[in-house]
């Protein structure tokens, strides 16, 4: 029997999960898994995962005190909301997990550090080793910096919004973890301002990580390539042989149904052979290189907003889940 898409894609790639819901964790079985502020929030809403939000609120309440306002709960309630999917995540998957941190500290080196102190500091005291966790950082420069100085205290990072070469390089070189090159986004971008449409080889969202892949490969970098947000199955199949690949439970039950044969795109041994152009990246140049791609410059302002604007949506949630539980306790309280 013909083997599927998705375990010939196995053979070559870790596969990961893009995905709050953890019962489509369980299903697809990654070995990782990654989230982000919109997906916590898609979760968040789900019927199965509410008793999850309420026990989060509740402690939060506890922590605070009752003089504590909604919106002070449910601001500390989102901190920890992430590490609860989380740790229920690392339940069911053998390998690691991506934690956010807030979106709205992009620029902000030292408030980097401290909320993925803060992060690191939930998950071990829960029992749940750091070398299980990949702290997610946009990548800026300032986040960039944030990471070089946790990867030095052993916190592993996972740097996301990653659009560009210049990005990708700084991230290797300040010894990250692990990169998320958006390839649909830069799909998006491109469709939008060529009106034009990709396909196969020819999709520059493609092309892009194809191009950092071989980039590392070739100079030996040990940071590690893990291709993000997926438009379609010929993207993946594309990259078939990155170090990793995030994928929805949509697409990989698309690559699981699908018989064929799937041959190895990227490859480290072809990589090294390659005429690259070896280049060092400090702020400048980062900034030079920013500006002058408009898809990077686009795309990462664009992602840092939409992740800021779903944990502002997240916290309104849980303030409006909070005042709900409130009520629902103060009516036990009058029946009695």
């Amino acid at each position: 029997m013909s083997k599927s898409l998705l375990q010939q894609l196995r053979e070559m790639t870790v596969v990961v999960a893009d995905t709050g819901d953890i019962e489509a964790i369980e299903k697809a079985k990654p070995q990782d898994a990654t989230t982000n502020p919109s997906l916590i929030t898609t979760a968040a809403q789900m019927p199965q995962y509410q008793s999850i939000v309420d026990g989060v609120l509740l402690d939060a309440h506890k922590q605070l005190g009752d003089s504590a306002t909604d919106k002070d709960v449910a601001n500390l309630a989102f901190k920890h909301l992430a590490i609860e999917f989380g740790k229920k995540i690392l339940a069911v998957i053998p390998g690691r997990v991506s934690t956010e941190v807030d979106a709205r500290l992009s620029y902000d080196t030292e408030g980097t550090i401290k909320m993925a102190h803060d992060i690191i500091g939930l998950y071990e005291g829960a029992g749940i080793s750091r070398k299980r966790i990949l702290i997610k950082i946009a990548s800026t420069w300032e986040g960039i910096r944030a990471a070089e100085q946790l990867e030095k205290e052993g916190i592993h990072c996972n740097l996301t919004l990653l659009f560009g070469l210049h990005q990708a390089i700084a991230c290797a070189e300040a010894g990250v973890t692990l990169i998320s090159p958006f390839v649909g986004r830069i799909l998006d971008w491109y469709k939008k301002d060529t009106g034009k449409d990709y396909k196969g080889a020819d999709d520059p969202g493609v092309q892009s990580v194809t191009k950092i892949y071989n980039y590392f490969k070739k100079f030996g970098y040990k940071t590690v390539v893990m291709g993000a947000s997926f438009r379609n199955t010929g993207e993946i199949t594309e990259l078939a042989g990155c170090d990793l690949l995030t994928i929805s439970p949509q697409l990989l039950g698309e690559l699981d149904s699908t018989q064929g044969d799937l041959p190895r795109k990227l490859d480290p041994e072809k990589a090294k052979s390659l005429e690259i152009e070896k280049l060092t990246i400090d702020k400048a140049t980062f900034d030079k290189m920013h500006e002058a791609d408009r898809m990077a410059h686009d795309k990462l302002k664009e992602g840092i907003e939409g992740f800021s604007k779903a944990l502002e949506s997240l916290e309104q949630l849980l303030a409006k889940r909070l005042a709900e539980l409130e009520s629902r306790e103060s009516k036990l309280v009058s029946a009695d």
